[in-house]
């Protein structure tokens, strides 16, 4: 099933995304409605992800009344919402790919070497949805892409084994952990040590530097998710093509390794890392830029990039 939020004049509402057509899921399911409690499960994305089976079921049904009954089907034209449109976490992963931490330099270590890198981004104002503008801000200097699978959390949870990470999850999505690698600093500042970190981590904090989408695909529809073939585009041209196969910690290991920090919500999205294919010193967004994101079984993650006019 791809999940869907868009804006409609009651707010923010679910919808299922079946082939490129935007079903409501609430409004057709109170066309065929069998318990008048179930379409509060369906009133949006955070419901759904809160009430588990249950609005999965009802998700299903409104589903199978638009093949059964097409009369009863309310289908709606609207632009996308990243699907999570307000996640409490989202959580991205440094290096967990051995071809892109050797493209960079650097050494890549095994599993049982090392540990995973986890960072946060703001989600009120780094996420955006697909066909929304990455904004190439006036402090910009080196901004760059990085094509990655999002798994959404589906249920609360604290020390989660990777044997019962699945469990956990509700689906799968596209995030571009959008980065700056050059960000501007004081040149009178004086050298300190971690300055070199804290410039990489607050270069992934910029408006915009989040676009995650275009639709959340339920885990029944992807029960292997550590082999999906990864590409990304920029202005048409493949700039990364991997497998998430080729990842050094796995979904279910990183829910596991996460869960130890910090407890995990429905709707939080944890980005698993990206392939090699990025920091090229010759290669970077400009205005009138297009980046896409495919990951099979989920689609494709569109977005043109703007320069930011005024500060």
């Amino acid at each position: 099933m791809k999940l869907v939020s868009f804006q409609s004049s009651d707010g923010t509402k679910l919808g299922a995304l079946i082939d490129d057509r935007i079903l409501d899921l609430q409004t057709t399911y109170r066309a065929a409605i069998v318990d008048p409690a179930l379409p509060k499960l369906l009133a949006g994305m955070d419901a759904f992800l809160e009430s588990g089976q249950r609005a999965f079921d009802a998700a299903t049904h409104s589903i199978r009344v638009a093949e059964a009954s097409p009369e009863k089907a309310v289908w709606v034209k609207a632009p996308l919402l990243p699907p999570v449109p307000n996640p409490n976490k989202i959580l991205l992963l440094a290096g967990n790919y051995a071809a892109h931490i050797e493209e960079g330099g650097g050494k890549a270590l095994s599993k049982v070497e090392t540990t995973p890198r986890v960072f946060m981004k703001p989600p009120s104002t780094t996420l955006i949805a697909t066909e929304q503008p990455i904004v190439i801000p006036a402090n910009g200097a080196f901004i760059d892409w990085e094509a990655e699978l999002g798994i959404v959390i589906g249920k609360r949870g604290r020390f989660i084994s990777a044997h019962d990470a699945h469990d956990y999850v509700a689906g799968y999505t596209i995030v571009n952990d959008v980065s700056e690698r050059r960000l501007k600093v004081k040149d009178s500042r004086v050298p300190r040590d971690g300055d070199g970190w804290f410039d990489w981590l607050n270069g992934k904090w910029f408006d915009t530097f989040a676009p995650i989408g275009p639709c959340l695909v339920t885990k029944d529809d992807i029960p292997n998710p550590d082999d999906l073939h990864l590409t990304l585009r920029l202005n048409g041209e493949v700039k990364q093509d991997a497998n998430t196969g080729q990842m050094i910690f796995n979904t279910a290991e990183l829910v596991e390794f996460i869960s130890t920090l910090v407890t995990l919500e429905p709707g939080d999205i944890i980005s698993t890392g990206t392939p090699s294919g990025v920091g090229h010193p010759d290669e970077k967004l400009a205005d009138g830029d297009v980046v896409e994101i495919e990951i099979e079984k989920i689609g494709v993650l569109r977005n043109p990039v703007v320069q930011m006019t005024n500060a």
